[in-house]
C-alpha cells in the first residue's frame, strides 16, 4: 500500500490529524516526565536509613509533668533506662534526643578551620549517653565508639557545652575531607570563628539519614556525640526488640515504664516503620496523583482517537463502499486506517519527545530533578504506538465491514 494517498487525505483535512498529534505530543510528555518522578520519589522512599533491621527499632518518650532538679532528673533518666532493658525482648536501649525519618531534629553547622566565612556542611546532631551503634545497629565502617569515660553529663539550664569527640558518617567525612585520607583523628569545628567549639572524629558510620531525610547527599550528614543531659520534662529512649516481638516489647515496655514512675507520666511510642511512612506519605501521595493523571491521559488519548477514527469512518463511507466494489480487500480497508494512525501517531510522538525533554530540563533547573532517562522516551514511544493501533483498531474494523452497496446508497 502506497504512502502518499493517505498522506494527501491527511494534508486536505489537517485539522482533525493536527490535534490527534498534539494530544499525543502533551501527553507523552507529561506522562514521561510523570513516571520518571514517580521511580524517583518510590527510590527515595526506599532508601536505607542506615539503622540495621528498622522494623525492630522504636522511639519511647517519658514526659513528666514536673521536671525536677538536675540530680532528680538524672536518677530518674537512669531508672528509667534500667526498667526498660529488663522489659523480656528488648535487645538494647540507648537514650536519643531524635530519630532519622522524624523530620524534627536538632542541626548545626561544622568547619574545618576556624578562620572560614562559610560553613563546610549542616549536620543533624544525634546526641546519647549510650551507644547508638549497637542500639541502632549502625555499620562502624573506621575507628571506634564511645568510650564510657567520654560520656559528659551537663544541667542544659547551665551550659549546652558538651564533649569534643564525635562519630559521622562516610558522606560527610567526604565533605568536610575530600581530598584526604582517613578522618580518624582530624579536628573540626562547631560553627566558625574564634568562638567555635572544637571536635574530633574517632569513628565514620556508613550511613546514618537525618530526621528530615533530603533527597540530596545531605540526607546523610549526621554526626554521634556522646552526652547525657537533663533540664526537660521529657525522657527520650530508643530501643531494639527482638526480630518479630517489636508488638508485645512496645506494650510491656509502656506497662513498665507507667508501673515504675510515682507520678503520672505520658508515654509516647513511635515505631520507625511510622516515622518512614509519616515522612515519605507526601512523596507516596504525589506518586500516585502522578499515576492517576498518568492513566486518565492514556483514556483521554485513546477517546480522542477512537472519536476521531470513528468520524474518519462516517465521512468516508462512499470512498469506502466505491474502494470494495473496486476489488478492495477488508484487510487493505483496515490496513489503510492502521497506516493512517500510525502516521499521525508518530508525528505526535516526534513532538512529544521534544516537548518532555524541554519539560524534563525545566524541572531540573527549578526542581533539582534528575535528568529524564532515554528508556522513559522509547518506553512512552512504545505505549503511544500500541494505544494508537488499539484504539483505532475498532472503527477500522467496522470500516472494512462495510458492504459496497451500503456504503455507495443515496438517499
Amino acid at each position: 500500500m502506497e504512502i502518499r494517498p493517505i498522506l494527501s487525505a491527511l494534508l486536505r483535512n489537517k485539522t482533525g490529524p493536527i490535534l490527534v498529534a498534539v494530544q499525543v505530543a502533551l501527553s507523552l510528555a507529561i506522562l514521561a516526565n510523570a513516571l520518571h518522578i514517580v521511580q524517583v520519589r518510590q527510590a527515595v522512599s526506599a532508601r536505607e536509613s542506615g539503622l540495621a533491621n528498622e522494623q525492630d527499632v522504636f522511639a519511647l518518650q517519658i514526659r513528666q509533668l514536673q521536671a525536677g532538679s538536675h540530680e532528680e532528673q538524672l536518677a530518674n533518666q537512669m531508672r528509667y533506662g534500667e526498667t526498660l532493658r529488663a522489659v523480656p525482648g528488648v535487645l538494647s536501649v540507648a537514650t536519643s534526643w531524635q530519630m532519622p525519618l522524624s523530620r524534627s531534629g536538632n542541626y548545626t553547622s561544622l568547619s574545618v578551620s576556624r578562620k572560614q566565612t562559610t560553613e563546610s556542611a549542616t549536620v543533624s546532631v544525634y546526641r546519647s549517653a549510650d551507644s547508638l551503634i549497637k542500639t541502632w545497629g549502625l555499620q562502624l565502617v573506621e575507628g571506634r565508639d564511645f568510650l564510657p569515660g567520654e560520656v559528659p553529663i551537663i544541667d542544659q539550664n547551665v551550659t549546652d557545652e558538651g564533649n569534643t569527640v564525635a562519630i559521622i558518617t562516610r558522606p560527610l567525612a567526604q565533605r568536610l575531607w575530600p581530598d584526604s585520607g582517613s578522618p580518624i583523628g582530624k579536628t573540626f569545628y562547631f560553627g566558625n570563628g574564634d568562638t567555635a567549639r572544637e571536635g574530633r572524629v574517632v569513628g565514620v558510620i556508613e550511613k546514618l539519614q537525618t530526621p528530615g531525610a533530603q533527597i540530596a547527599e545531605t540526607g546523610e550528614f549526621s554526626i554521634l556525640v556522646p552526652l547525657r543531659a537533663t533540664g526537660g520534662k521529657s525522657f527520650n529512649y530508643t530501643l531494639r526488640a527482638e526480630p518479630g516481638q517489636l508488638d508485645r516489647v512496645m506494650k510491656e515496655a509502656e506497662a513498665a515504664v507507667r508501673g515504675k514512675s510515682a507520678l503520672p507520666v505520658i508515654v509516647r511510642l513511635r515505631t520507625m516503620d511510622e516515622f518512614r511512612t509519616t515522612r515519605y506519605r507526601a512523596d507516596k501521595a504525589l506518586a500516585w496523583m502522578l499515576l492517576t493523571v498518568s492513566v486518565l491521559l492514556l483514556l483521554i488519548t485513546a477517546s480522542g482517537i477512537v472519536g476521531m477514527a470513528s468520524l474518519w469512518v462516517t465521512q468516508r463511507r462512499k470512498q469506502i463502499g466505491v474502494r470494495r466494489a473496486l476489488g478492495a480487500r477488508r484487510i487493505d480497508i483496515l490496513r489503510y486506517f492502521l497506516t493512517e494512525n500510525f502516521i499521525i501517531t508518530s508525528a505526535g510522538i516526534a513532538a512529544g519527545v521534544l516537548l518532555a525533554l524541554g519539560l524534563n530540563q525545566l524541572l531540573v533547573s527549578q526542581l533539582e530533578l534528575a535528568r529524564l532517562p532515554a528508556g522513559y522516551l522509547v518506553g512512552g514511544a512504545v505505549i503511544f504506538w500500541v494505544l494508537g493501533v488499539l484504539a483505532v483498531y475498532g472503527p477500522a474494523w467496522r470500516a472494512a465491514s462495510i458492504s459496497p452497496a451500503t456504503a455507495t446508497r443515496t438517499a
